[in-house]
């Protein structure tokens, strides 16, 4: 079989009509062609199954009740849905489907079907498919890249260095550093600098599924391997071939899988679960964990020729807290990207606001400032992001820095001896609002609104 029959296989078709023999007959034709096959008896099962079961083909009956074969297509096109449509129509609703080509339609099928018309229009909406989806492609302007910025500070300029050497290549890759410190942006921005980012990138959340979930989704499995495996599926192998393989949280797969990992990296060739037959693949393998795998090798919970296997080329990204020079950039890029999103007007951020999101930690990286960006965006009330508009957690920690202030009394005013109150209290519970509002006896609000006030004050005039 060749390597275009074997993507047209691999295909999926979902076939709607509300006559149950309609179904039968036509999705049986293309299973047993090698299509995965899925079936829905009206328009609105249709839209539901077209978001689980993202089908490259759709095949509609023209005349259904409720919303019809043309009416499914525009509410397919709104979800955001690129498969093709073909409609089958009876000789009365022949000219409905030939205006309905007009508006987008691939191509239209009559009553009573014939085996060879339907295998020969559904191969050609796949291939005419394949050549859109590659033109969309080629117009999508340039991935933008994690290196991109003129602020990099000294460790991501070394780290660009070497990203710099290793993309074009096709090496194994690993990438470490923390949780939320853009290891997923580096590895898709590889696969951009690629030499074939047209080619698929495919990601795995390693630490997202079960062993024996995880083999299925790596290698893919026959019809009745297991329990509940009506057909044949393809693994994320078979996917990227010819492309990337992101692994993420590498360091969190069993010993059997790492066992059958190393095979795949060593011959490039896998079996899908229930199969004997060796696919061969070619596959740029790009893994990432936020655990020291020497140590995981050390302790005897990672296998020592698959990290070696994995480490031919190491990328490791730094932690948010040592590259605050980037933080400026980042947070203008995060609110231009939220703006447009949330079509709400932000034209930048005041001195206050930058200042806090500077002294912060930062214990979640990229991806909480990206958070907080997005919530101060919503949350805004000007067009400038001000202190108040940050997430509480963020406020929490610079109120706890700032408020190193003593209430006199006699001598405070009431609103100095509360904001007192509160601090010393977060302090005591470590921070968590919820405690301290029940140590208080006042509402969770009152603690998020005296943070705030405070942090205003010091906005404004440099003290509590």
């Amino acid at each position: 079989m060749s390597q275009n029959e074997t993507s047209e296989t691999a295909a999926r078709v979902l076939v709607v009509d509300d006559d149950a023999g309609v179904r039968t007959s036509v999705g049986g034709i293309l299973q047993s062609h090698g299509y995965q096959v899925a079936t829905a008896c009206d328009a609105y099962k249709a839209l539901l199954r077209t978001r689980t079961f993202d089908p490259h083909v759709l095949v509609v009956d023209v005349r259904m009740p409720g919303l019809d074969g043309v009416a499914l297509m525009g509410q397919v096109r709104e979800a955001g849905s690129t498969a093709m449509i073909v409609l089958m129509t009876g000789f009365g609703s022949v000219m409905q489907a030939v205006t309905a080509m007009r508006q987008g339609v691939f191509d239209y099928l009559t009553k009573p079907l014939s085996a060879k018309k339907l295998l020969t229009t559904v191969e050609a909406a796949l291939r005419q498919g394949r050549a859109r989806a590659a033109v969309a492609l080629a117009a999508q302007p340039r991935q933008l890249s994690p290196f991109d910025r003129e602020t990099l500070g000294p460790r991501m300029a070394k780290l660009s260095k070497a990203f710099s050497k290793v993309a074009p290549t096709r090496a194994t890759v690993l990438i470490t550093g923390e949780t939320g410190v853009g290891k997923e942006v580096v590895a898709r921005a590889l696969h951009h600098a690629s030499s074939a980012p047209g080619k698929p990138f495919v990601c795995v959340n390693s630490a997202a599924l079960c062993e024996s979930l995880l083999e299925s989704e790596l290698f893919g499995h026959e019809s009745g391997a297991f329990t509940g495996a009506v057909r044949r599926r393809d693994g994320k192998f078979s996917q990227a071939d010819g492309g990337t393989l992101f692994l993420d949280e590498i360091g969190e797969i069993s010993p059997l899988i790492q066992v059958k990992l190393l095979r795949v990296i060593q011959e490039r060739q896998f079996e899908r679960l229930g199969s004997n037959n060796s696919i061969s693949v070619d596959v740029r393998l790009v893994a990432a964990t936020n655990r020291n795998l020497l140590d995981e090798v050390e302790a005897g919970r990672f296998r020592s020729d698959l990290f070696y296997r994995l480490n031919v080329v190491s990328l490791c990204v730094p932690p948010l807290r040592q590259r605050t020079e980037e933080i400026a950039g980042l947070v203008a890029t995060f609110i231009r990207q939220f703006s447009r999103r949330h079509q709400t007007p932000i034209a930048g951020i005041d001195d206050a606001a930058l200042q806090i999101l500077h002294d912060y930690r930062w214990p979640g990286n990229v991806r909480e400032l990206e958070n907080a960006i997005e919530h101060a965006v919503i949350m805004a009330s000007d067009l400038v992001l001000r202190a108040g508009d940050l997430p509480a957690s963020i406020l929490r920690e610079n109120v706890v820095r700032v408020a190193n202030f003593e209430a006199e009394i006699p001598g405070a005013r009431l609103a100095e001896i509360e904001r007192y109150a509160v601090h010393k209290t977060l302090e005591y519970v470590g921070g968590s609002t919820l405690r301290a509002a029940t140590v208080l006896g006042i509402s969770q609000r009152k603690i998020q609104y005296v943070i705030r006030d405070t942090v205003n004050t010091v906005a404004l005039h440099g003290r509590p």
